[in-house]
C-alpha cells in the first residue's frame, strides 16, 4: 500500500526519470484523503439515525399540533352551541312581549360553562429555634396554605367533585325586531334581556328592524 502511495506521489520528468515531490506537498495530499473518506463514513453510518430522529420530532411536533388545534376546535365549538342555545331562548321570549315581533338575536359570550369544583384547604406550620447573635434563642413560625381538589371515587376512577356550573360571562347581546322603534318597548326588551342574563343595559343594544 505504502509503494502505491510512493508511485502515486512520483511524476516523470522528461528524462523518463521518476520525480518525488516535496513531503509537504505529499502529506496534504493524505490529509485531504483521509478528511474525505471520513466524511463519507460519517455519512454512512449517521444518516440513518439522525434521519430517524428528525422523522421523529417532526411528528410529535405535528402530533401536538393537531391536539392543540383539536383542543380549540372543541372550545369554539362549545360556545357556538351555547350562543345558539341563548339566541333561541331570547327571540322566544322577545317575540311574546306586546309590540314586538319578528326579533333576531345575536349573543357574544365570553366562555364556555365554567365548573367549579369542591376544594379542601390544607394549612401546615412549623416552629424552629433558632440562635440568635445575643446568645438566645427564638422560635421562628413557617405557615404554608395550600388548596386541592377533592376527588370522589366512581367506578374504578377518582375523578374532581363538582359543586356547580357556572354560566358564562355575557359580552354583549345586539337584537333587531319589529316594534323597537316604540321606546316603551324598546325599554321593556333591555330590561328584560338585562334580567335573563345578568347583564349591563350598555352591553345591550335593540334596534328596530326595517
Amino acid at each position: 500500500m505504502i509503494k502505491k502511495f510512493g508511485k502515486f506521489f512520483q511524476s516523470k520528468d522528461s528524462d523518463n526519470n521518476s520525480k518525488t515531490p516535496s513531503k509537504k506537498t505529499g502529506y496534504i495530499i493524505v490529509l485531504a484523503l483521509v478528511g474525505l473518506l471520513l466524511l463519507i463514513l460519517g455519512n454512512v453510518f449517521s444518516s440513518p439515525e439522525e434521519s430517524n430522529m428528525d422523522t421523529d420530532f417532526e411528528n410529535q411536533v405535528e402530533q401536538d399540533s393537531q391536539e392543540t388545534s383539536s383542543e380549540e376546535v372543541s372550545a369554539t365549538a362549545d360556545v357556538d352551541e351555547l350562543e345558539e342555545s341563548f339566541k333561541k331562548d331570547l327571540e322566544n321570549m322577545l317575540n311574546k312581549i306586546q309590540g314586538v315581533s319578528e326579533a333576531e338575536v345575536m349573543v357574544n359570550l365570553d366562555s364556555t360553562n365554567v365548573k367549579v369544583y369542591e376544594k379542601d384547604l390544607v394549612i401546615s406550620g412549623q416552629t424552629t429555634d433558632e440562635d440568635d447573635s445575643n446568645g438566645g434563642t427564638r422560635q421562628v413560625e413557617d405557615n404554608t396554605e395550600e388548596t386541592q381538589v377533592v376527588l370522589v371515587r366512581q367506578g374504578d376512577q377518582e375523578v374532581p367533585l363538582l359543586t356547580q356550573t357556572e354560566k358564562p360571562d355575557v359580552r354583549g347581546v345586539f337584537v333587531v325586531a319589529k316594534g323597537a322603534d316604540n321606546s316603551n318597548v324598546k325599554n321593556w326588551m333591555v330590561e328584560s334581556i338585562s334580567r335573563v342574563l345578568d347583564v349591563p343595559t350598555h352591553r345591550v343594544s335593540v334596534m328596530p328592524r326595517n
